[in-house]
């Protein structure tokens, strides 16, 4: 049974890459395009790692994140979480790995080969 991923991001040109590239490697890949969907898609597709953005419509990814702590089978401890955002502020980096992101990149500086290799790091392939 191949492994599940969910990308939670507002983008969907990204999102398809995204979804292309760990399709092409055997994943199988979910989608969500505000955080309130991908809570909803979290708790319905159980994935074992999910991609996430910060900036996003009705919730964002740190809203995410501690939406998945306040629930012991969706705590980040159960689901690793690698950030994809825009924003390499600092302060955003140290409260996202507070909360238990296990990576984070920056739109600007990766590419989809990179998230690939983080994915695998994660949970295999």
């Amino acid at each position: 049974m191949s492994k599940k991923i969910l990308v939670i991001e507002d983008d969907k040109l990204l999102s398809d890459l995204l979804g292309k590239k760990l399709k092409d490697i055997g994943f199988e890949v979910a989608f969500a395009f505000t955080g309130a969907e991908g809570l909803a898609s979290l708790r319905a597709n159980k994935p074992d790692l999910i991609l996430l953005d910060i900036v996003m419509p009705e919730k964002n990814g740190v809203e995410v994140m501690e939406e998945m702590n306040k629930n012991p089978e969706t705590d980040l401890t159960k689901i690793p979480v690698i950030i994809i955002s825009n924003s390499g502020q600092p302060v955003e980096i140290k409260r996202v790995l507070e909360l238990g992101a296990k990576d984070y990149l920056i739109k600007a500086n990766f590419n989809p080969q990179e998230v690939v290799e983080k994915v695998i790091k994660q949970i295999g392939d």
